[in-house]
């Protein structure tokens, strides 16, 4: 149903809302004529015109039109690197380059690239630049935002058009976060533990796709186990969380056991979506049937009246049928522990729970609707 605005706006018009959304719609058809988006990009028009009949706050349309150009820009940019796996990495910007964790992030990037991942870091100093410095320009993405201090485009990214500016923090973290088929989390200050919790929230909520969330500190490091004592005794102690949502976290000391963590998470999970009221996994292996016969039992908890089942491709995912060879596991969700679903990710990842245990090249992470 689209938003049609009200009689007062439908006036300066021929007929009703409804005929003004199809003038809108033919107008659209002009640049798309053969665009799915059709009626989104209707409904988009249909609010603007809302806006400037209210015409309240000159604030409120400068937000808005900033906010679609940035969006406009960074789905243009990042559209050279589709289907192309990226690992978002936050850390301080103030971390020195004799530091520990300088060394490692740069170790990390390294690895990452030899892995084939891309690095997303937020293209300053510190943790971030020595991200990029390991992964070198071609797996570097920057999304810099600019600051009166400290806040500047680093080496490896400055001058590319692997850099993408954003004036608003909220467009700059959504595609942190869009883009990530993995996080890793560096110690740092307000803007990293910010980063963490918000990504936790997103992840535990449902309203982000799940990844593997990694924690990596330096050997005898103590900032994230800090933390994470801090969640254990005040947080799930208090029932402030559940005790699987700790099972959405993975702290590492190392950049090979970072990167392991992420591959071993696409080991045979390739990506998720909800059907309607179905929540389908994809998968490169099928699962064995004693492994489906102790998923019934061992994970009822994650779905409500149907049993856990898996078919192959049927023609539902109109848009994503590149990915049509995958197996799907399909069950109704309850929704309410990501935490498990985690579990759940992890036991299908187990080579002696799939039918064909060869070993296939692992492919890449399909965009994720979760709407």
């Amino acid at each position: 149903m689209p938003y049609v605005p009200n009689d007062l706006l439908s006036t300066h018009f021929q007929g009703n809302g409804a005929d003004l959304a199809r003038q809108i719609e033919e107008q659209i058809k002009v640049v798309a004529p053969d665009s799915p988006n059709l009626p989104l990009y209707r409904d988009m028009m249909l609010t603007v015109l809302r806006m400037a009949q209210d015409d309240r706050s000159r604030w409120n349309a400068k937000i808005t039109l900033q906010t679609l150009r940035e969006l406009d820009n960074a789905f243009r940019t990042l559209d050279r690197f589709k289907g192309r796996r990226k690992v978002t990495v936050f850390g301080s910007a103030r971390t020195p380059a004799e530091h520990p964790m300088y060394n490692l992030a740069r170790e990390l990037g390294q690895v990452l690239a030899q892995a084939d991942l891309m690095v997303i870091t937020g293209g300053g100093g510190g943790i971030m630049a020595a991200a990029h410095e390991g992964a070198g320009r071609e797996h570097s993405l920057g999304f810099n935002i600019t600051l009166p201090f400290e806040q500047h485009a680093n080496p490896t990214i400055e001058g590319t058009s692997n850099l993408l500016p954003f004036h608003f923090f909220f467009t700059r973290k959504l595609f942190f976060v869009k883009e990530a088929d993995a996080l890793v989390l560096c110690p740092g200050g307000f803007g990293t533990l910010d980063e963490a919790l918000e990504v936790l929230t997103l992840i535990q909520t449902g309203k982000s796709p799940l990844v593997p969330i990694v924690l990596l500190d330096a050997p005898g490091g103590g900032f994230w186990q800090g933390a994470l004592d801090f969640i254990k005794a005040q947080l799930e102690a208090n029932h402030y969380i559940l005790p699987n949502d700790m099972k959405l976290l993975r702290l590492v000391y190392s950049a090979e056991d970072a990167v392991e963590e992420i591959n071993q998470f696409y080991n045979n999970f390739h990506s998720s979506r909800w059907l309607k009221n179905k929540f389908v996994i994809r998968m490169h292996h099928s699962l064995s049937e004693p492994a489906m016969e102790h998923m019934q039992e061992a994970f009822a908890d994650l779905r409500m009246a149907e049993g856990f089942h898996q078919h192959s491709y049927a023609g539902e995912e109109h848009d994503e049928a590149q990915f049509s060879h995958l197996t799907r596991l399909a069950f109704t969700f309850t929704g309410r522990n990501y935490g498990r679903l985690r579990e759940l990710v992890d036991y299908i990842n187990q080579p002696e729970n799939w039918v064909d245990t060869d070993s296939h090249p692992r492919q890449q992470r399909a965009s994720v609707n979760v709407s």
